[in-house]
């Protein structure tokens, strides 16, 4: 696949939608609400740990707010609360609150690790959270265990079942599929999750090449977990609408079950990015792959009024990159930083 080229005669906007020299409208913004995680994923970061940020350095929920209700009023429709892991963040509620009240926001997502959610579910529902992604990368205890070196997936299977018994539906369960480690659970987690078909997609994302680590030699293209799926249960393309998201979608036609497929390299789906994404300190990261991009949290606490930050976040958008290039063969790039400050 290539990378969009530049607009023809194409000039930044001043005012409308927020769109970038190659003509990509921007509709979704995730947010970071934290680097901490109370996990130590395998792909996400190293063995050690991190030294976190100091806490002065995280946006304050007013802070945040202030940001999104910018975004929201430059065509911002989707708001998805990352990390780290979003619920080590004390107050959450308070934040899904504000940023729930957000005139012309239509959705307010987040995609967690399950491990705390389950005791604040309905909390969060009432709040104004609709959904979730959850991170499920095996369902046996054993290897969920060594993935994410201490979690317990029972924790996170009651976190799915409180996020469904307090409507915040549907539910996307996320698992990234590691060559010689969780590959044997790819078919184990689509057979789990049938019964659930009507509110619950189980979905396989690519192994992404982070500084410092390993993913050329974990990595398994989706084509190929695809293929293995379809062999075992028979799967189509399906109809189903993909509101903008990058996961192809396919139907088992025994249970209607819906499986997705995100693919960031062999498949990648840059020609169509729709989304920018706020770090917990503040920084603007316009493409997953770059991680020095400008900060607004300098700019809001040096006393920028809206119209000024507005001015920087354009100025950003429209200088975004055609996309990464960790899916050339040649002088292939790996993204910079680590997973967990970048919120996926």
């Amino acid at each position: 696949m290539s990378l969009p080229l530049p607009v023809v005669g194409a000039v930044q906007p001043v005012d409308g939608a927020l769109v970038d020299r190659f003509g990509r409208r921007h509709t979704y913004l995730r947010v970071s609400v934290t680097d901490r995680c109370n996990y130590r994923c395998v792909y996400c970061m190293p063995k050690e740990g991190l030294d976190w940020l100091p806490r002065a350095d995280l946006l304050s929920f007013e802070e945040i707010e202030r940001i999104a209700a910018v975004f929201v009023r430059n065509g911002v429709t989707r708001i998805r609360l990352t990390g780290g892991e979003p619920t080590v963040r004390r107050g959450l509620p308070d934040l899904v609150k504000r940023l729930g009240a957000l005139p012309g926001l239509t959705d307010l997502a987040m995609t967690t690790n399950g491990h705390a959610f389950a005791p604040m579910a309905t909390r969060l529902a009432d709040a104004g959270l609709r959904r979730i992604n959850v991170s499920i990368d095996a369902l046996d205890p054993s290897l969920f265990s060594e993935l994410t070196r201490g979690g317990n997936v029972a924790k996170v299977l009651d976190a799915i079942a409180a996020a469904r018994a307090a409507g915040i539906v549907p539910i996307k369960l996320n698992c990234v599929v590691l060559r010689g480690r969780n590959e044997s659970e790819v078919a184990s987690l689509v057979e789990a999750f049938a019964p659930h078909a009507a509110d619950t997609v189980v979905r396989f994302i690519e192994y992404m090449p982070f500084d410092g680590n390993d993913a050329r030699r974990h990595h398994v293209p989706v084509a190929e977990i695809r293929e293995r799926l379809a062999q075992r249960f028979g799967l189509v393309p399906s109809d189903a609408p993909r509101h903008g998201g990058p996961a192809k979608l396919y139907t088992v036609p025994s249970t209607g079950q819906l499986v997705g497929f995100i693919s960031p390299i062999t498949e990648h789906f840059c020609e169509a990015c729709n989304r920018l994404r706020l770090s917990a300190d503040g920084h603007l990261r316009t493409c997953l792959s770059r991680d020095k991009m400008p900060s607004l949290r300098e700019g809001l606490r040096a006393g920028w009024t809206d119209a000024e930050l507005e001015t920087a976040l354009r100025g950003a958008v429209w200088n975004k990159v055609a996309g990464h290039e960790a899916h050339l063969v040649e002088g292939a790039r790996a993204f910079e930083g680590v997973m967990t400050r970048v919120g996926g």
